[in-house]
């Protein structure tokens, strides 16, 4: 998508340094990417304690199939 926008020169500068991305368009989708990973992780940690297993659940064993696919 294309778009123009007004950014922060401070900020900008910043990241730069921070990340040695010299690139505004690479230094934007890495910030996206990483906001909606963060925003992703807090909507997991809402959910800690309402989600109910099965007493018989085996996470361990269902861990082991997870790895049988990687």
């Amino acid at each position: 998508m294309r778009t123009n926008i007004v950014i922060d020169d401070e900020l900008m500068n910043e990241a730069i340094s921070l990340t040695g991305i010299h690139t505004k368009r690479e230094l934007v989708n890495l910030a996206l990417k990483e906001l909606v990973q963060n925003r992703k992780k807090k909507d997991l940690f809402r959910l800690a304690g309402k989600i109910e297993f099965r007493e018989d659940f085996d996470h361990k064993a269902a861990r082991s199939l997870r790895h049988d696919f990687d």
